[in-house]
Order: C-alpha cells, then sequence, then structure tokens
C-alpha cells in the first residue's frame, strides 16, 4: 500500500491512461503490477494559492477524474474507501484506489464542503499544505494560529465522526501537537520522513514518531530526494539559484500544467546530478529512513507513502515497478516477513480499522 501518490495531476493535465504504460512519471497498471502495488492513494491537490470555492471545484474534478479511470478500468481497479475494500479489491485481482484530500484550503472553511468530500469516497485529509490556511499552521508556512484554531479543532471532531483518517504530513511541529490532542481516532503522516537523517520541516522528529506511535498512528516514509538525504538539502539550500533555474524552466515549457512541471523539474534535477552540481541519492536511502522509524516507533508503526509523480525520486526508485526492492532491501538487513508485510501495508490497514472502529464507538456512545 503507498498512502501518497501525485499522479491525479495527471489525470487532469492531458489524456493520460492509467491502463497504458508509459515511458514517464511513476504510476500507471502495468508498473504498480510490477511493482506488486495493491492498494494506492491518489492525492487530490490544488497549489495553495487557490482558494475558495475555485478549489472546491478544482478538487471535485479531481475525483472525477479518478473516477472515470477506475470506470475505465473496471476489471483492474476498484474504488476503495475502508479496510474491507481493500480486501475485496485485492481478492477479487484488483488494485484498490483510495483518494486523500492534499490541504485543508479545499474545504473553503466549511464542514460542509468535508462532508461532501467524504461521501465522495476521499479517506484522508492533509491539514496544509505549503501554505498556513485559514485554521492550521503548515510546517513551511507562518505561523499565524499556534497550530490549530478553534475551527481547525472542529475539523478533526468532524473528520473523527466520518471515519477520515488525519494527515498530519505538512504541519507544522505545533499544529502535530494539537492534532494528537484532540483526535479521537489514530492519525497518520501520509507521507513524511526522518528529520533526524535529513533535516526538513517536512519531516518528523523522533519525538514526534515516539507521540505518534503512542496514539497507534503510522509514519508513512516519503521517497522525496530533499526528505531522505541530509547531503542533498545542504546542496539545494546552497545554490538557490538551481531552484530558480528549475521552476524558470519548468514554467516556461508548462505553464499551468502541473503534471508537466512536476515531469520536468525531475528532468532538471537528474541533469543537475549528472553535471555534478547536486549529490546522487540511491534509493537504500529509503531503507535507512524505514530502519530509523521502526527502531523510534516500532514495527507497528511504518509504512510507505511515496510521493510518486509528485517529487523528486531517488535513483533505483524512479517508478512503482521498483518497489520490490524495498521488500529485498528489508529481507537482507534482516526483518523478518511479517514484519515486511507490516511496513508494505499491514500497519496501514489496521489503522483504517481502527480509525472506523473509533467512528463507530463513538456513534454508540452519541446513541
Amino acid at each position: 500500500m503507498d498512502t501518497h501518490v501525485d499522479t491525479t495531476q495527471r489525470l487532469v493535465f492531458g489524456d493520460f491512461n492509467l491502463g497504458m504504460r508509459h515511458c514517464d512519471g511513476s504510476i500507471d497498471i502495468p508498473r504498480m503490477r510490477d511493482g506488486g502495488l495493491s492498494a494506492v492513494f491518489f492525492a487530490i491537490w490544488v497549489r495553495g494559492s487557490v482558494t475558495g470555492r475555485e478549489a472546491v471545484e478544482r478538487a471535485l474534478s479531481q475525483i472525477g477524474a479518478i473516477q472515470r479511470q477506475v470506470n475505465l478500468h473496471p476489471k483492474k481497479l476498484m474504488l476503495a474507501r475502508t479496510s474491507d475494500d481493500v480486501a475485496n479489491a485485492r481478492a477479487a485481482g484488483q488494485i484498490a484506489v483510495l483518494m486523500g484530500l492534499e490541504g485543508g484550503h479545499m474545504l473553503d472553511h466549511d464542514l460542509r464542503v468535508l462532508r461532501e468530500f467524504a461521501s465522495l469516497g476521499v479517506s484522508y485529509t492533509t491539514l496544509t499544505h505549503n501554505i498556513t490556511t485559514d485554521w492550521a499552521d503548515s510546517s513551511t508556512g507562518e505561523a499565524r494560529h499556534d497550530g490549530l484554531s478553534d475551527f481547525g479543532k472542529q475539523v478533526i471532531a468532524e473528520m473523527n465522526r466520518l471515519g477520515m483518517i488525519v494527515d498530519i504530513s505538512h504541519a507544522s511541529d505545533k499544529t502535530f501537537a494539537d492534532v494528537l490532542a484532540v483526535s479521537d481516532a489514530p492519525v497518520f503522516a501520509s507521507h513524511s520522513s526522518c528529520r533526524a537523517l535529513c533535516g526538513s520541516p517536512r519531516n518528523l522528529s523522533d519525538d514526534m514518531i515516539r507521540a505518534l506511535a503512542s496514539k497507534n498512528g503510522v509514519i508513512q516514509i516519503n521517497f522525496h530526494v530533499g526528505f531522505l538525504s541530509q547531503e542533498f538539502r545542504d546542496a539545494e539550500t546552497a545554490q538557490p539559484e538551481i531552484d530558480k533555474q528549475i521552476d524558470v524552466a519548468a514554467e516556461k515549457l508548462c505553464g499551468e500544467n502541473e503534471a508537466c512541471k512536476l515531469l520536468e523539474s525531475d528532468r532538471i534535477v537528474r541533469e543537475f546530478v549528472a553535471r555534478g552540481n547536486l549529490p546522487r541519492v540511491d534509493w537504500t536511502a529509503i531503507l535507512d529512513h524505514i530502519d530509523h522509524a521502526v527502531k523510534i516507533a516500532g514495527i507497528d508503526h511504518v509504512g510507505i507513502g511515496s510521493d510518486f509523480d509528485g517529487a523528486i525520486m531517488p535513483y533505483g526508485m524512479e517508478d512503482a515497478s521498483c518497489l520490490p526492492r524495498i521488500t529485498e532491501g528489508l529481507s537482507k538487513r534482516g526483518y523478518p516477513d511479517n514484519d515486511i508485510l507490516q511496513i508494505l501495508g499491514g500497519n496501514t490497514l489496521r489503522l483504517m480499522q481502527d480509525v472506523r472502529s473509533a467512528t463507530q464507538s463513538r456513534k454508540g456512545s452519541d446513541a
């Protein structure tokens, strides 16, 4: 199970068919099959500068695009919301397609919109993206609310009631703490790595990982090179002109096509690596972060959230067909098969069940 891919952008920009094997990007049905990926959360993402009803409508358009792909490939894909749905898809030989909303700005400060997304099958909501929202501070945005505002706490309560997973990736440290304090259900970080190994504010500190585990949550390791490697992060920070060149080149070629921008950014970064301007990051760095998270949180609290099609992948993990390397790598590092199964999806399924159980218990107590 992969709890975060950004392939949705390819579905809304251009005529992209998940059923075909593509030579670029990271996700399509053939390569998911090659990699043994049997359940995947498609992120619904709108740039944080887009707000209000426009953000809602763009999110709804992406949900529709995901649903169309499932309808286009009914024998290969199954729309899923619960752990039972995932099990049913697997039994039928289909890939379970789930959805996560990446950024609370798409709620338009309205709980009715949250309920609408839930009714359409959205399984989790990431509270922020890179910009602080009207009700939650982002890890990379301005701190305006000292974590969650009062409305933000209402959002958490409503997500608990609806059985949606609260996602604390992108949230500030204080927002993270507030979420753990107010949520009645376990939460996860859908695509974050370990700050002890790479000091990005998007990663979780050891104390945060311990706190997440204490609430029965899961950290899903992100594959982005800038979250895996401190060496890469330092080199990138020391050369801000590289990011500027990438942004200008991608904007010039792609305009508003977000999927194109992501592909172009990946290509340009690899050129900089080939020239020696940026260090090469290999896929084994993913194993290092898994190892660290397991050491801190325990085997029951670690999974994977690749950020495929939304970030720069390490060498050897360019697409979903490469995922068996993680299985092989963990096995070579001494992980028993049952522990590997937990990391590859068992922990995520358990968390989904726990969130659903918390909702049912709450309904029972309300009755």
